[in-house]
């Protein structure tokens, strides 16, 4: 959304029509996973160019809107004051891309907001059969990758797939049927436990804790850590406090399911005896990368044309961490690595008019330390603290390195997108 002087056709719309627009493309980016500060600025962009002065604040599950109308000369008093409850947003790139061209459109002039409010109801919130099906499938493939880049064992990624695909597609009942969704993470921890320990036990040896990981890697908050860190970094304490809140209660019910499964498994005497078999060789590791790049690619809902973009964006962020973090340290490959995706999103946003959440989200999605935070409340749970705290400091490091590396990406090269 670039700044600049508004064509007179949008101008003449009425006032109460152009502030219904931007109600419902904050609505819309908040819904397709945008962050508190982008958004914020994205409402300031649109409402300068549709002539109107718009304060606005955004909360992972409410924004709220004060509006002026700049043709009536009066800046001091608001016209209208709106709050709209939303629930916490989703990655969702192919509509967020949609949005941003919608919104661009309607402020160059090229379409008036009658149409852009057409365009904007017609985009569809909720996938078909075919790509909900691809989804649930991409749950199972995104949890064979990581199982395979923690070197686990062929039976071990045979493993994450099964349970993977199965946290898939609860994942997708709960997204049809929101009552559920609640207890999604502590119900799948508890079925991908209890499942990986009855393999373990009857059928073949296993990895146990990198398997139930790998497994839950899809719904572990990762992203919603580093991006609560973003915000409050850049003053947007009520979003980012809430933010960080909601992640942690999604770690917690993820660790309680996994807690409340070993206790059932104990209880049946259910215990792993044997050591788990060798792990892959080392080639299928990078095989397993490209798995895992088009698993996310799909699973952050990437139109056609963008895959290959997606898929790049997550496989150079992983291996600038992975090099750099052999020759220096981990803390500073992360570092490294949101640095590099930071400037590369921004400098994409500016040379295409696109959204460069395109290439961040994805660049960093294998960065994001979700996992071990889990671990960490893991192991509190079950009585080791001091092995818990210190995982936790490693959390604490490593987030606070590549959110540092995505705010000198933006210090690097500023874009004139604010998506």
């Amino acid at each position: 959304m670039m700044h600049g002087t508004p064509p007179e056709v949008t101008v003449m719309a009425p006032a109460a029509k152009r502030m219904a627009f931007i109600v419902e493309i904050a609505r819309r980016l908040h819904q397709y996973g945008t962050s508190a500060p982008r958004l914020e600025d994205a409402i300031d962009a649109v409402s300068a160019r549709l002539r109107l002065n718009c304060h606005s604040l955004s909360t992972p599950t409410s924004i709220l809107f004060s509006f002026t109308d700049r043709a009536s000369g009066d800046d001091a008093l608001a016209e209208l004051t709106q709050v709209i409850r939303v629930s916490p947003g989703q990655d969702d790139l192919r509509n967020l891309s949609a949005v941003n061209e919608i919104a661009d459109h309607v402020t160059d002039g090229v379409i008036d907001i009658d149409e852009g409010f057409r365009l904007l109801h017609a985009i569809r919130d909720r996938p078909g059969p075919r790509r909900t099906l691809l989804e649930t499938l991409a749950h199972g493939m995104a949890a064979a990758s990581v199982a395979a880049i923690l070197h686990c064992a062929w039976a071990d990624l045979a493993t994450a797939f099964v349970i993977g695909t199965i946290v898939g597609a609860l994942a997708s009942a709960c997204e049809r049927r929101p009552r559920l969704r609640p207890s999604l993470e502590a119900l799948s921890a508890l079925l991908a436990t209890m499942i990986a320990t009855v393999v373990d036990v009857f059928v073949v040896p296993l990895t146990l804790s990198s398997v139930v990981l790998a497994s839950l890697i899809v719904l572990l908050p990762g992203l919603s850590l580093t991006t609560a860190v973003r915000e409050l970094s850049t003053q947007h304490l009520v979003s980012g406090v809430a933010r960080f809140g909601g992640a942690v209660t999604t770690l917690i019910k993820l660790a309680f399911g996994t807690v409340v499964a070993n206790q059932i498994c104990q209880w049946l005497l259910l215990t792993p005896v044997a050591p788990p078999a060798a792990p892959i060789p080392a080639w299928a590791q990078w095989v397993a990368l490209l798995f895992a790049c088009y698993s996310f690619a799909v699973l952050f809902r990437s139109s056609r044309r963008d895959v290959p973009l997606v898929m790049a964006a997550a496989a150079l962020g992983y291996l600038i961490t992975y090099y750099t973090g052999r020759e220096f340290t981990p803390q500073f490959g992360v570092f490294l690595a949101g640095l590099g995706m930071g400037a590369l999103s921004n400098l994409y946003a500016h040379v295409t008019r696109r959204p460069g959440a395109l290439v961040r989200t994805p660049g960093i999605v294998l960065l994001v330390p979700g996992s071990i935070g889990f671990l960490s409340l893991s192991q509190i749970v079950q009585h080791d603290v001091f092995l818990g705290i210190n995982t936790a400091v490693t959390l604490i490091g490593i987030l606070f390195s590549l959110v540092a590396g995505l705010l000198f990406g933006d210090l690097f090269v500023s874009s004139r997108r604010v998506l």
